[in-house]
């Protein structure tokens, strides 16, 4: 694939959707809304464009998945933007992962998981995380996609 002259310069930010997203839609849409995983997906690409950044998206309901996709964004990708799901409450391994490869990593959540279940309070993400957004429903992915790219740029102008 030939990449156009202009997206030379673009950042290439990897985004994970973790288990249950691809149920976006369908799945408890008094929590999680009408919007399915691909309109998600389309808002990250669109908002990508205005960013200069490229967007690739993966979803896995597989913890080793998710880890074999941030080991390899070191080679690819400048960041890293995940809604790990339920894993964000149990999984040591996507969190080592993250610290293991050390790419700036923003958390999303669709809902605000600090007013649920006491359980989805916690996160082994967040200490390894430039940041985390949730509580905005799709808008957290937007977001989180917006505060990556503008602290790449703060790095790179530095």
């Amino acid at each position: 694939m030939v990449v156009p002259p202009e997206h030379l310069h673009w950042v290439k930010i990897l985004v994970l959707h973790g288990p249950n997203l691809n149920l976006l839609g369908r799945r408890e849409p008094g929590i999680y809304g009408s919007v399915t995983l691909n309109d998600i997906n389309r808002l990250l690409e669109e908002e990508g464009q205005k960013l200069q950044a490229k967007v690739s998206t993966l979803q896995s309901n597989h913890e080793g998945v998710l880890v074999d996709a941030i080991h390899d964004a070191q080679a690819n990708y400048q960041g890293i933007v995940i809604n790990a799901g339920a894993y964000t409450h149990t999984s040591v391994a996507i969190r080592d992962a993250i610290a293991a490869v050390n790419l700036p990593t923003v958390e999303v959540h669709l809902s605000n998981i600090y007013r649920r279940e006491s359980f989805r309070h916690h996160s082994f993400i967040a200490p390894v995380a430039i940041g985390q957004i949730s509580g905005f429903g799709a808008d957290s992915y937007r977001l989180g996609l917006q505060a990556l790219v503008f602290h790449l740029k703060q790095l790179n102008s530095g």
